[in-house]
């Protein structure tokens, strides 16, 4: 399958992959950063794009969640809306070729800025995944913290349009960082260690704009580690001279096929059959 692709590659797409493979191979402890650009191939579309999510839609802002109830109520529009489009997605051959290199004992820690919750689906452990930006498979509640299964409070919002309440009478959210909304302690202590001890850095269909999610993959980068940006379209770390290899292209094909280089004789793709701290307010989540 890589030999395929590579033939179907132009020489510089082909060299860059078959680079990529070999920084796999010398890696032991893998820090895997992903963004909105792996999930497209999933049927997901992206934020920023010119057909994406902000092209047609106003985001709520959290503090305008929190304080009213027409907001609330758009914000658990707009879900149900992402819901009824996207909830059926699967994960594709990105999501499953992180999953071989954890397997194969490689993966330190997967960073994702996505909510679709696509890396748990195809099978990362909790333990090596942190969703900065959460998670639309669970609902928390925004006083006491609890978190529930969606779809009972979907139901009940396709039915009343009112927005969802916790049994302790806080206000139900799904369990995504909103514009303006802390993000996680827990979850970028736990991102910015795996970049201090991470010999190699991928970065894989970001445009690494969003901070601080962005300065993660980049602290890895500064304290020498090696890494490669794969995307399809310009990143904020274009040009960077931390940035030791850049591939210009489909994540969906090119890491697949590094992966697939790296670990020749490895395992098999698992889908081939066989509250918040003082950490800073999240300015342009992907959610």
């Amino acid at each position: 399958m890589p030999a395929r692709l590579l033939d179907t590659l132009p020489p510089m797409g082909a060299e860059g992959i078959q680079q990529f493979s070999r920084f796999i191979d010398d890696a032991s402890s893998i820090l895997v950063f992903t963004g909105a650009g792996i999930s497209t191939a999933s049927g997901i579309p992206d934020y920023r794009g010119p057909e994406g999510v902000w092209a047609t839609r106003r985001p709520v802002v959290y503090n305008d969640f929190m304080a009213s109830a027409s907001a609330r109520a758009e914000y658990w529009r707009q879900k149900l809306e992402d819901r009824e489009a996207f909830g059926a997605a699967e994960p594709n051959a990105v999501h499953r070729a992180i999953v071989r290199l954890e397997r194969s004992g490689k993966v330190d820690l997967v960073v994702t800025q996505n909510v679709d919750g696509l890396h748990a689906e195809a099978g990362t452990s909790a333990e090596r995944l942190v969703e900065v930006h959460g998670t639309n498979r669970l609902v928390q509640c925004q006083t006491c913290g609890a978190r529930s299964d969606p779809a009972p409070h979907f139901a009940m919002f396709a039915e009343s349009g009112e927005a969802p309440r916790c049994g302790c009478g806080g206000l139900l959210k799904p369990a995504t960082i909103s514009f303006g909304q802390q993000l996680r302690a827990e979850d970028i202590t736990r991102a910015f260690e795996a970049a201090q001890t991470s010999d190699l850095v991928v970065a894989l269909g970001s445009t690494l704009a969003v901070t601080p999610a962005a300065d993660i993959p980049m602290a890895a980068a500064r304290r020498g580690a090696p890494y490669v940006i794969v995307n399809q379209g310009r990143t904020e770390h274009d040009g960077s001279p931390f940035v030791t290899l850049r591939i210009e292209g489909d994540v969906s094909l090119i890491f697949p096929a590094a992966v697939d280089m790296a670990l020749a004789d490895g395992p098999m793709d698992p889908g081939a059959g066989g509250p918040t701290g003082g950490y800073p307010r999240e300015t342009d989540p992907s959610i």
